[in-house]
């Protein structure tokens, strides 16, 4: 199949969409799909307003149609709701191209934290853009529910994985975060207002706060809490190496469609505490035993009060937290992208324009 995939998001940017975009690239290419990408590497860019490492592709019309239309594709994969998104939204319909998207990132959610208006001025939008999308791909049940109650029911299942030859238990500790008294408390992500960081920054519980990422709110955060240890980005094995120092995985974020950063950790052995909101509740599950409430341990806690569900997460089951962790498989998480492409390309059903 020839697939064009076309995002707003890509490197160097360091984020669980354009990991999972690449995670899925090296897995269609090794089964012999021929794939273009369109990405704001080909375009002059400008920073975004606010959040200087993510630059926007400047005037992508042109540019964006001109390779989709030497590349002739079979379907085209719409991952991001940016200039670029929209500019292959734009060619696809003008082509009678199907084409599929994803709902990676909860939009009116973040201009809302940015803007200080509801998130209800924004979802208009999000139901323009998706409304042509033979399929919208979705990380959970939890999130398609939610996109149905908005009015985007046409949802399909794209789940997402781990290297699972990286992120496992028995990496040695990073120096830096060995010598801190215990417990260890981690957060892995982008340093930024949506994530949500002074809840777990000001939750009162005892031992050591870490946070590995960068973002427009570190320099910020790193004045206000001076008793934290900010690494800044870790990748690779300083990254898995991270995660083994810790004791328990912070996830403050109520707006993340998923959060890739948790299954990372508990691949690493490491139980994750969180609020009790989509994403942790699709990981972790209402009562830390998996989304199906099945497994026979817990792998971590959730709850409004943070702090509680902090020191819940303290005593779950390592071992098992790691087993389920590495249940994620990016070789069935591309199944079900190619599935949900393959489908789209189909001529049996109809779609509205828009």
């Amino acid at each position: 199949m020839r697939i064009a995939i076309c995002t707003d998001a890509w490197a160097p940017q360091v984020n669980g969409v354009v990991r999972t975009l690449a995670a899925t690239v090296e897995r269609l290419l090794a089964r012999g799909h021929e794939v273009e990408l369109v990405t704001p590497e080909q375009f002059m860019t400008m920073p975004l307003p606010g959040y200087g490492e993510i630059r926007l592709a400047m005037a992508p019309r042109f540019g964006t149609r001109r390779t989709l239309g030497d590349f002739a594709p079979d379907i085209v994969h719409i991952a991001t709701e940016g200039p670029i998104g929209w500019s292959a939204r734009g060619w696809c319909k003008a082509s009678g191209v199907p084409f599929t998207s994803a709902f990676h990132t909860r939009f009116p959610e973040y201009a809302a934290a940015r803007t200080g208006l509801k998130p209800e001025h924004f979802w208009p939008v999000m139901r323009r853009f998706h409304k042509s999308s033979r399929a919208v791909l979705v990380s959970t049940p939890t999130l398609a529910d939610e996109l149905a109650r908005q009015g985007i029911a046409h949802t399909r299942l794209w789940t997402r994985g781990i290297d699972r030859e990286l992120f496992r238990p028995g990496h040695a500790p990073l120096p830096q975060m060995a010598v801190l008294p215990g417990p260890v408390l981690l957060n892995v992500g982008r340093v930024a207002v949506e994530k949500n960081l002074a809840a777990f920054l000001d939750a009162d519980v005892p031992g050591s706060k870490v946070v590995v990422g960068d973002g427009p709110d570190l320099v910020r955060l790193k004045a206000r809490y001076p008793q934290v240890r900010f690494l800044g980005a870790l990748h690779g094995e300083e990254l898995a190496r991270a995660y083994c120092s810790a004791d328990v995985m912070v996830f403050p974020s109520r707006t993340d469609t998923f959060g890739l950063v948790m299954i990372e950790a508990l691949a690493c052995g490491v139980p994750v505490a969180a609020y009790p909101v989509p994403g942790p509740i699709d990981v972790i599950g209402a009562k830390g035993r998996g989304a199906g409430d099945d497994l026979p341990m817990r792998i971590g806690a959730l709850d409004e009060d943070l702090a509680i569900a902090i020191q819940k997460a303290l005593i779950c089951d390592r071992l098992g937290a790691a087993v389920h962790g590495a249940s994620y498989n990016w070789d069935r998480a591309t199944d079900q992208f190619l599935t949900a492409v393959g489908e789209a390309v189909l001529p049996e059903r109809t779609y509205e324009a828009a």
